[in-house]
């Protein structure tokens, strides 16, 4: 959750305006403003005096209405509500704000009959107060009058006395839905509750989310079904953390329940590491199930539904069976009686030679319009052995058979899926009813797509299989593994996808924003060291300069002291990058990071125009506010490490995969790109996934620590800027003729 508004549930006046801004952002954008109440009149205990609404946002706090609503109008723009890039509807907003603080905001008749009529007057020809829709001058103003005894009372009992404009115009807004949830909220919150026995009071807290529907506070369970066939990527990560995220939220329970009925797929080893990759991102894992714990269950459930003629069991071959599903053509096993359907689902489960032609498929519909209700498959057979159950079972469920019957048993209440299933709702619905069992209310949300992305398995699998990456937690992947060992923080990633919310809106996203999230979460935080490029390393002599290195203790990272210090050494010979040699001029100041400033006295190149040589002198007292650059270094000598500098582009070429595309057409010829440098010796200290930040080239992590026989591998951590998370496929041909960036 980004954004918390606290609320005072006994101030007078109440923060109508605030919620109903809060209301209509989280209408727009889901999840963004989460409300918590405190049963107090002032929010005094939160720091913020008598303030009535409270949000803290980096750091600072915003505890008037007005300032509270300006922050949300801007943070979501798509709320509609503040359009700072139109100046003058911004300033007349803005107006409307300030004559709600200032004319509204007082118990006297006189001045309060003045700002009615003023308003009346104005709203003779307008709907709303600015624009052509809903703004936040509406709601604020809206909420003033919500919370006037005055106006209360003269609308009761003399509506025409406030004006017949201006009382339209309230009813109107009134009745909107922003409007709506913030008077019922605050209602619900001010109704006395009884409080738990042996508590000291209670305090209850209200949140305006996309709610779930039949939800009840305790009582919800949600549940999240990997298949233990492959590793969790952050589509699963969604899913899992908005399932726990509603079991939190409603003071509920989450169960993790491993979907493993197809034993040619899973493997004991999938299990362990989807447990680890939720550790990772923060899901609890402490209530474990697995679907095949009710194999015996759905076995019997399976005998009861073909005894009521309600399932069939079909030996049409798998070709003619999509044949006629398309076509909504009837099975000419469709009509078999109870009694051979039996018979052959006992063949099945012996898995006789005729038992493993058939299959046995529910009896909905031959041509219904939604093919997911066409007779679907609810039992095959495999007689590969099962991971838990050995060779008990020669049949199992598919998933569409027990999915609903797992829900039901397992006493889910919300089964959250992605959109892509929305096809399949009826036919889960229709499992359940046929079955008798306990509804189960669906919530459906939206698959999280990200540009030059593959999130299904089969086509990562193709890309481990062809020996293209190096596993399934190749940093080029979009496993949770992968984006990991990237350098993308368990944190940033959490906060991205609540941010996402349970939309339903199918997008596909950038990956800039996760990364550009992610960097905030790291920059407070990474060291600062120093890295220059071997490839046509540059040496450079400097006047003024030691002769013997001397080495000082200097900060890590000058805005965060507690990250300690680390050794630089200071000498006549220094290094510096090919490129930012290049850019020098004979005469001119430059600063040395870390160091001074020094004057250019010599820049020595060869024919093809690359540098050889550079004179420096000190100028140590000169001012580095005055100098345009300011250049990486490094003491040249036995101080430094060799390291091996690694990026990555995207493993495909195109933006959004459609279907049909043949993956083995979309591979990126070169995606691993490979600089070797040298670092500062401090480097040495660092352990396998640190993060640090080599200045001017970015943040890296550290992902194979230097060998006897090989140096430390660092791979760039993205920033989210264009140059780092933008596709290199067309440039990487030209990179590698300049040399270095080579696979």
């Amino acid at each position: 959750m980004s954004i918390t508004l606290i609320v005072a549930s006994k101030a007078s006046p109440a923060s109508y305006g605030a919620l109903a801004v809060a209301a209509q952002v989280n209408m727009a954008k889901p999840q963004t403003v989460a409300v918590e109440y405190r049963d107090a009149a002032n929010l005094e205990a939160e720091g913020a005096g008598k303030a009535a609404a409270l949000i803290k946002y980096n750091g600072e706090n915003y505890d008037t209405t007005n300032a509270i609503v300006r922050l949300l109008g801007r943070l979501v723009p798509e709320s509609g509500l503040y359009n700072v890039t139109d100046p003058i509807s911004s300033t007349l907003v803005d107006q409307w704000l300030d004559f709600a603080e200032t004319k509204l905001a007082t118990s006297d008749f006189k001045a309060l009959d003045g700002s009615f009529k003023e308003l009346n007057k104005y709203l003779t020809l307008r709907s709303y107060l600015v624009g052509y829709q809903p703004s936040l001058a509406d709601f604020v103003v809206w909420g003033s009058l919500k919370a006037s005894p005055v106006f209360a009372r003269v609308v009761k009992t003399k509506k025409e006395s406030a004006g017949f404009y201006l009382a339209r115009w309230y009813e109107y807004i009134t009745s909107l839905d922003a409007a709506q949830l913030a008077v019922k909220d605050l209602q619900n919150i001010t109704k006395p509750v009884k409080a738990a026995k042996g508590s000291k009071g209670s305090t209850d807290q209200g949140k305006f989310e996309i709610g779930l529907t039949e939800a009840e506070m305790g009582k919800v369970v949600t549940r999240f079904p990997p298949e233990p066939s492959g590793y969790l990527h952050i589509g699963h990560a969604k899913a899992a953390l908005l399932n726990q995220y509603f079991a939190q939220t409603y003071k509920g329970k989450l169960i993790i329940r491993f979907d493993d009925t197809n034993p040619s797929k899973e493997k004991t080893e999938y299990e362990e590491s989807i447990k680890e990759d939720l550790a990772l991102i923060g899901v609890d894992s402490s209530i474990v199930t697995h679907t095949s714990d009710y194999f015996d269950q759905m076995y019997d459930l399976a005998l009861k539904i073909i005894k009521e003629g309600n399932a069939y069991v079909d030996n049409t071959d798998q070709a003619t069976m999509r044949d006629e599903r398309m076509k909504g053509i009837p099975s000419k096993s469709r009509d078999l009686s109870v009694e051979e359907n039996l018979r052959r689902f006992e063949e099945m489960k012996n898995a006789t030679e005729f038992g493993q032609t058939c299959c046995l498929r529910a009896k909905i519909s031959p041509d219904d319009p939604n093919g997911t209700l066409r007779d679907p498959v609810i039992y095959r057979c495999n007689l590969t052995p099962h991971h838990y159950t050995g060779d008990k079972w020669k049949i199992y469920p598919t998933y569409d058979f027990a999915c609903p019957i797992v829900d039901s048993l397992e006493g889910v209440t919300h089964a959250l899926r992605t959109n892509e299933y929305r096809d399949r709702n009826p036919q889960y619905d229709w499992m359940l009813k046929t079955l008798g069992l306990r509804h189960v209310t669906i919530w459906d949300f939206s698959r999280i797509n990200f540009v030059y992305t593959l999130l299904s398995k089969r086509k990562l699998q193709w890309f481990v299989d062809q020996g293209i990456v190096g596993g399934w937690d190749d940093p080029r992947f979009p496993t949770v593994r992968g984006i990991r060992r990237r350098g993308m923080t368990i944190e940033a990633l959490k906060q991205y996808i609540l941010m996402q919310g349970a939309s339903q809106n199918t997008l596909l996203l950038e990956w800039d924003k996760l990364w550009a999230l992610n960097r905030k979460v790291i920059d407070p935080i990474a060291p600062r060291h120093t890295a220059v490029l071997s490839d046509k390393i540059v040496h450079v002599n400097v006047q003024g300069a030691p002769a013997t290195p001397e080495v000082k203790e200097i900060l890590k990272h000058k805005k965060n002291p507690d990250l300690g210090t680390k050794k630089t050494s200071y000498s006549n010979k220094i290094v510096l990058d090919q490129e930012d040699a290049k850019s020098l001029e004979v005469g001119e100041e430059v600063t040395l990071m870390d160091w001074g400033n020094a004057f250019v006295r010599n820049v020595a190149k060869n024919e093809a125009g690359e540098v050889t040589g550079v004179d420096l002198e000190l100028h140590l007292e000169g001012d580095f506010k005055k100098t345009k650059k300011k250049l990486s270094w490094l003491s040249y000598g036995d101080e430094v490490a060799h390291v091996l500098l690694v990026d990555y582009d995207f493993l495909i070429t195109k933006k959004k995969v459609e279907e049909g595309d043949s993956v083995d057409q979309l591979v990126t010829p070169v995606s691993e790109f490979k600089v070797p440098a040298i670092a500062d010796a401090n480097v040495k200290d660092l352990k396998k996934g640190d993060i640090i930040q080599f200045e001017r080239k970015g943040f890296y992590i550290l992902d194979e620590p230097a060998t006897e026989s090989a140096p430390a591998h660092f791979i760039c951590v993205p920033d989210g800027k264009a140059a780092s998370i933008g596709s290199k496929a067309d440039t990487s041909a030209k990179k590698n003729e300049k040399g270095g960036k080579k696979k």
